[in-house]
């Protein structure tokens, strides 16, 4: 049948940050002695990838200490792991709605992988070095090309490589969210220009202001519009699916939220709480949706759906109203509409919301224009390779690559692999919002139930 695993004993995951590393850690931990599992990770730390690569103690999670388990069914094992050990000293976490740096994430995903390594190789997790050039299904497996001439071999190939990354181009003064703090030294008081004023502005204020830097930063995007803050309490309450508006137009489904957000709000609580009760019930309002409610959704309202949803930790809010009252953070409405550069100063023309132009000057670009990249665009070179080869192909949004259900890969006619997967926010044009540890764990756990059931049957 369609979307069936064949040899399924040898599991290889292309990309060892949080969701490669969770979908590993189920199907060892649930899987029988007989299956292996090799990561495959470009980076020198497993567990790390985009998100939590970052060593910036001001650069925390964004969602509470008492959502970021591993595991769906033991919600507190994150908190109970922070608490052992002293692993929360220098830490503020008094309780599991505190919001910790991400580099102490990063050790718990490696903690959580730990008991399946051991030191002379032999464990049923093996963690290659490298980077997946290109993939060749063949009789049985998957062949996996690595960039310096080595391949790996396996049943079952899982993409889990993240979010299309941008790549550096510091020699034009441009760089990438996660590229500013490897790029050239740059004076303290020069100015910046942060493209997008979202989550990554926020972490690149924050690194900037903490290592000194003092000159003028200017973020730019197109509404304007910063994060919202998380309420340091909530009240959780539960939305059936019944009471979810599933298959209306984009217009009823936001009045439907402003007028329940205002229903809980009359009953005393907080329009957070209605946010994270939807949560569970995203991917089914995506996917209820008609391509053309996608497109105006993307179009028209997933800057204030992001602003709402994908909030600020307190702690980093503070930073932000502190830099704004200071004078060093403007945030304009507008969008680049030129740019040159004459030496070591970048010109932007601008187009603000209104119309009027405007020009600015700066020493470096920061591109935080957020998540919703082409994934073929940067340095995902995998992607592209398997698209041209008919492996896999985009969404008609270009959001994503198609899968089913399953996480199979659809190819170039419509037929789901046997053999190529994915998981986490490489699926967004089926799932949507796969891109926060509640949702990727949920999802690994699905998928390695599918695989391990899978490799029972041809085991």
């Amino acid at each position: 049948m369609r979307g069936t695993v064949l040899n399924a004993g040898s599991i290889l995951i292309v990309g060892g940050g949080a969701s490669g590393a969770i979908l590993a850690a189920h199907l060892l931990r649930f899987g029988d002695a007989r299956l292996r599992v090799t990561i495959l990770e470009r980076r020198s730390v497993v567990g790390a990838g985009i998100a939590y690569s970052t060593d910036e103690p001001d650069h925390l999670l964004n969602t509470r200490a008492s959502g970021m388990s591993a595991w769906p069914d033991d919600p507190d094992h994150f908190w109970r792991w922070l608490q052992a050990d002293d692993r929360g000293a220098g830490v503020d976490c008094r309780d599991p709605f505190c919001f910790v740096p991400r580099r102490v994430y990063r050790a718990y995903l490696s903690d959580v992988l730990a008991p399946f390594l051991s030191a002379d190789g032999t464990g049923r997790l093996r963690i290659v070095e490298g980077e997946c050039v290109d993939l060749a299904q063949m009789r049985g497996g998957v062949a996996v090309e690595l960039a310096d001439g080595r391949t790996e071999l396996a049943g079952v190939v899982v993409l889990a490589t993240g979010h299309a990354e941008p790549e550096a181009t510091d020699a034009t003064g441009i760089v990438g969210p996660w590229e500013d703090s490897r790029a050239a030294p740059l004076p303290a008081d020069a100015p910046v220009a942060i493209l997008g004023t979202g989550l990554s502005m926020v972490d690149n204020v924050a690194r900037l202001r903490r290592t000194g830097h003092h000159g003028p930063i200017t973020a730019l995007s197109r509404r304007g519009l910063l994060p919202l803050v998380h309420a340091r309490a909530s009240t959780p309450f539960r939305l059936d699916a019944a009471d979810i508006p599933f298959g209306t137009s984009v217009a009823y489904l936001t009045r439907w939220l402003r007028g329940a957000a205002r229903w809980h709000g009359g009953n005393g609580g907080d329009w957070r709480d209605l946010m994270d009760a939807v949560r569970p019930h995203t991917q089914a309002i995506w996917q209820s949706m008609s391509i053309d409610s996608r497109a105006r959704f993307l179009r028209h309202a997933r800057t204030f759906w992001e602003i709402h949803r994908h909030r600020m930790a307190p702690q980093a809010a503070e930073g932000i109203a502190q830099s704004l009252s200071d004078g060093q953070l403007r945030v304009l409405a507008g969008r680049v509409v030129d740019k040159r550069q004459e030496g070591d100063t970048i010109h932007l023309a601008l187009r603000l919301r209104g119309g009027e132009a405007s020009a600015l000057a700066v020493r470096r670009v920061i591109d935080c224009t957020g998540i919703l990249r082409d994934p073929l665009s940067g340095r995902n070179h995998l992607m592209a390779r398997l698209v041209e080869a008919g492996e896999a192909r985009l969404d008609p949004l270009r959001i994503g690559i198609e899968t089913d259900a399953f996480g199979a890969l659809v190819d170039r006619r419509g037929a789901a692999s046997r053999r190529l997967l994915a998981v986490g926010p490489v699926t967004r044009a089926l799932f949507w919002e796969v891109t926060a540890i509640p949702d990727i764990r949920l999802q690994c756990a699905a998928l390695a139930r599918r695989l391990i059931q899978e490799a029972g049957r041809t085991g």
